[in-house]
């Protein structure tokens, strides 16, 4: 899974990266570190991580903050996102993913713990595997090139929602709990609470919204969420 790639550890704190450095070149990752977004955004340009590790806390700038601006550039947006913070609250956590975290780390945390988090999530943003193109209802998803279209027009989703959504496509009509999510997007044995899956579901809602295919992405009350080009 590590196969050298890198991580960019930015916390503002030398013994956390350093001791977040050392657990991570042990699994065999390489590292990159930052202690503010100043130093991450030169990091990232001089050479694009697999992954960003992120603390909440900066001096210059928040990480919900930069998280934000790294989702909404075209070149970044695909880097994947761990918030790591000594926040734990709910609000606090939700408020991470809705900016494009794509997990989330309470600080005290032990890297083994943290090791495991990078490897669910490196392994749930990795490009579909290679198969055909699936169409429903004038929604095109390529695995392949990893795009997504609504008759036609482009539509840009986060890795994890581009996985949601490929998901849905190829399991239609059939509603999936909360939990199943989990399970068949996210993998078996993540530290993911399920409220996470509300989070990305709006994510997608938001994306596919152009000409109302967002109606596909339907809730079953008290069961879960279910695609359908059936409204």
């Amino acid at each position: 899974m590590a196969g050298n790639k890198k991580i960019l550890i930015v916390d503002d704190e030398p013994a956390i990266r350093e001791m977040v450095g050392f657990a991570l070149q042990r699994a065999g990752f390489d590292t990159l570190d930052a202690a503010d977004g100043r130093q991450a955004m030169n990091a990232i340009a001089d050479q694009a991580p697999a992954l960003i590790l992120l603390d909440w806390m900066l001096p210059d700038i928040s990480g919900v903050d930069l998280a934000r601006r790294l989702k909404r550039d075209d070149v970044t947006s695909r880097i994947p996102v761990i918030m790591l913070t000594a926040r734990s609250e709910e609000n606090d956590k939700i408020r991470g993913l809705e900016v494009g975290a794509d997990d989330y780390v309470t600080k005290p945390f032990s890297p083994r713990e943290l090791l495991a988090r990078i490897q669910a999530v490196l392994r749930r943003t990795e490009p579909a595997a290679e198969d055909s193109p699936i169409e429903a209802g004038g929604l095109q998803l390529d695995p392949g090139s990893h795009r997504v279209t609504a008759e036609n027009l482009p539509l840009e989703l986060g890795p994890t929602e581009f996985r949601l959504l490929h998901f849905f496509m190829t399991h239609p009509e059939r509603v999936y709990s909360r939990g199943q999510l989990l399970d068949r997007v996210w993998g078996q044995n993540v530290y993911i609470e399920e409220r996470t899956v509300d989070v990305h579901i709006r994510r997608l809602r938001k994306a596919l919204a152009t000409k109302d295919f967002d109606r596909m992405i339907q809730t079953v009350r008290g069961a879960g969420y279910r695609f359908s080009t059936q409204v």
